[in-house]
Parts: C-alpha cells; structure tokens; sequence
C-alpha cells in the first residue's frame, strides 16, 4: 500500500470518532494496553507530560512542546483532531511522523490489529508511541483525545500531568454536569505524579482535590499562582498576544509574547507556566529566555493551526476552533474585541451535539453562512439553518465551507470581520 491506500484503509476499517462520533468511543483501554504490548510497550520508553482538559489542551500542549524544543529537547508531540494531514498528530520538534513510516506500521501490524479490532484513535495512539520510541525522543507531550479516565493515552506515566479546564463538551460520553466531567478528566491523576490545574468552578475543584488526595500526590492551582496584567493585542511583523504575568503578586514575566493572539490564551500560558515550574522542580533548566522564545514562536515551532488564525486581510477574516459553550463564550469576546463594523460568520457544526446554547449566544446582528464540512459528522446545513432560524439566526446555505467563506467575504465591506467557525472541521477546510 502506499500512504494514500494506507490512509484510506485506516479510515474504512477502523471507528474514527472524529468522522463518525460516539461509535468510535471504547470505553476501555483494553485495546491500547494490547496494542502497546504488541509494539513492546514503548509508552514506557520516554518521559512524558499528559495533558486533559474541555477547552485550551491543544494550545496549551504545543506551548509546552515549544519551550522543551527551545532548551535544545527532542520533543515528541501527540494531539487530535488532525485539520489538514493525519500526520498532524504525531509530530518530533514539529516534524510530522514520514509518511513511509505510517505505511511500514499499518503493514507491519495490520493482521495484529484486525484480531485487536482495535479504533482509528488506539491505533493511532499506538503509531504515536512507538514513533516516539524508535525516534529516542528526550520526551513526549501527550494531548488527551476525549475525557481522561479511559482514553487511550492514559497508559502514559507522565513527569507531570494538567487540567487545563472543565465545562459541558460531550456530555452524552463524559457526563452531563460539571462534576462528573471533571471526574472523567481527573482520572489522568495518577499515584504520587503533580497535578497542575488550570481553571476551576465551585463544582470541580473539590473533586480535583479528592482526586489528588487519593492518589497521595501534589496539586497546583495555576489561577491562584498566576496573575495576568495588560493583556493585548499587538501587531509587530504580525499579530501577537502581549502580557504582563505575575507570580504570587509579583511580576516575573514582562511584555511577554505569545504567536497565539487570542486573548484567551492567557488562562493557558498561566497554566503552562505552572506546568513549567514543576518541571523545572524535577530538574529541568528551562530559563526565562527559553520559555519566553518558546511561548513567543509557538507556532513556527510546532505548527499549530486554527488558534484565533489570521486568514487574510480587507476584509480581516479569522478562524477559530472553539467549539463548546466555553471556547465560543471565549471566541465571542474577541470578537467584541476585534474592531469592524459588520460581522460576517461562516459557520458549520457537527450533528452528534445539542447546539441550541451555542446557537443562542451567536449574535443576531451578524450574516450567516451556513455550511457543511466533508465529514459524516457533519451537521446538514438545512438543519443548521433550521435551528440557528429559531435562535434568530439569520443567513445564506451554501454547498461547502469555501463557497460559505468565498460568499462571505464578497459580502463583507474592507472594514468588515469574517469569522469561520462553530466546529473543528469547518475551521480545517480553510485554514
């Protein structure tokens, strides 16, 4: 098989969540501890960090990965969904994994894994791992895929392990209060490993806490450590976030710059910062030079897409991949934020979520254009229309997300914003 084949047997044979939703879902590690005893167990073969959370995981994943590659580290880097090439997911110093390499390992270990009958994402998990391996990286950043308790990454015994956020995001897998999503992230919390925690609610904390007392270990609390000042925009050979971050009351980090502009990137950086004391509690020599390069050139070092992205100019058009109550809520206020006179959005959701609370958040004042991402998941846009009718919602259906964005913009007025949005796969057809 060459890649292609190889990418569309793995796509036909195995479950893949994000194409066709909760039957994808194994609520076991059943497989993945069979897989990575097949390939020799190299999950124990590297030093790692796990990362959890609703919203800011990915983000606050490849902040990590950058500041480890800027001390000199070879840096393994495991996050889902892909937005443009598989390969994606599975990078070293933000190198995809080789393509031939994908193909070695589907032919090596396909007969294994038509007896393991195992899904795209712990078979995918299992690719990651012995790349990291074979590759003798110096370690890994592993993003969780969905939840914490029994995703497939949770074979991992990280250095450290963080929370980045609890709210409501695939309730019908993890649980329908904020309780027991945080119950199913806690569940990286593993025996004597630091914990960092990012953000909390009344509701989470104590079961974060629980948790932590259970396994008999250490935990941090990133908003009661760090305090971010003056956060803004600035625009310097291209649009940054600038901030003042504060320990404890006192400034350690002035003028700090992030490649990810988003405003609500902070709550992330504070939580990186705290995940970066404790590592640096274990031996690490990860300087303020290393982690403000690292912070700063996120995005040139690790590849990141789809973050409050800068697609073009006049009329400024941008993509993000907030997707739940929480990431919108975030996206929203940038948006505010952001100035322009008419606001355009494209938007395209998925058909495995109630949208009705997001759909009642979206502004009435701003056009439309409804659309449909190239995957089964995909909400119709009919239906889209529909429901975003009933919300107030007034705009256009279009054939795919580019003629959505194409119309969007020949609407727009140069000092107008186009947004594209409402879910990960519409930003991936874009950007």
């Amino acid at each position: 098989m060459n890649y292609q084949q190889t990418l569309d047997y793995l796509y036909s044979q195995l479950p893949m969540f994000q194409r066709v939703g909760a039957a994808a879902y194994k609520a076991d590690l059943n497989n993945t501890i069979a897989i990575c005893s097949l390939l020799g167990n190299p999950e124990n073969k590297f030093r790692s960090i796990h990362i959890a959370g609703t919203n800011g995981k990915g983000s606050t994943s490849h902040m990590l990965a950058s500041i480890l590659q800027e001390a000199g580290l070879k840096v393994g880097l495991y996050t889902s969904p892909h937005l443009k090439d598989f390969r994606e997911r599975i990078k070293i110093n933000g190198e995809m994994i080789p393509e031939k390499n994908v193909v070695e390992f589907v032919e090596k270990y396909k007969h294994d894994f038509e007896k393991i009958q195992p899904s795209f994402f712990e078979m995918t998990v299992g690719l990651a791992f012995d790349h990291f391996a074979n590759e003798k990286v110096d370690i890994a950043v592993i993003e969780v895929g969905l939840g914490g308790r029994l995703d497939s990454t949770n074979v991992i015994t990280p250095l450290v392990s963080v929370i980045t956020n609890i709210s409501f995001d695939h309730t019908a897998l993890l649980g329908n209060t904020l309780e027991l999503i945080a119950g199913e992230k806690a569940g990286i919390i593993k025996n004597k490993i630091p914990v960092v925690i990012g953000e909390t609610t009344a509701e989470t904390k104590e079961v974060f806490i629980a948790k932590a007392k259970e396994q008999q270990t250490e935990i941090v609390f990133a908003e009661e450590i760090y305090q971010v000042k003056n956060a803004r925009q600035v625009n310097s050979e291209g649009l940054y976030l600038q901030l003042t971050m504060q320990k404890n009351g006192t400034t350690v980090y002035e003028s700090l710059l992030s490649e990810l502009p988003g405003l609500y990137q902070q709550k992330n950086i504070a939580t990186v910062l705290s995940a970066v004391d404790e590592l640096n509690r274990q031996d690490f020599e990860l300087t303020e030079g290393i982690i403000r390069s690292g912070i700063k050139h996120v995005i040139r070092n690790t590849g990141l897409l789809g973050r409050w992205q800068v697609l073009a100019q006049n009329p400024l058009t941008i993509a993000d991949t907030g997707h739940n109550e929480a990431g919108i809520n975030e996206v929203l206020k940038q948006i505010a934020l952001t100035p322009h006179e008419q606001l355009h959005v494209v938007l395209g959701m998925v058909n495995d979520k109630d949208i009705s609370s997001i759909l009642k958040m979206l502004p009435t004042a701003a056009a439309y254009y409804f659309c449909r991402a190239t995957i089964p998941r995909a909400l119709d846009t009919n239906e889209l229309a529909l429901q975003a009718a009933a919300s107030g919602l007034k705009g256009t259906v279009h054939d795919s997300v580019k003629d959505a964005l194409a119309a969007a913009r020949r609407s727009a007025g140069a000092k107008d914003l186009v947004f594209v949005g409402g879910s990960t796969f519409t930003v991936a057809e874009v950007v």
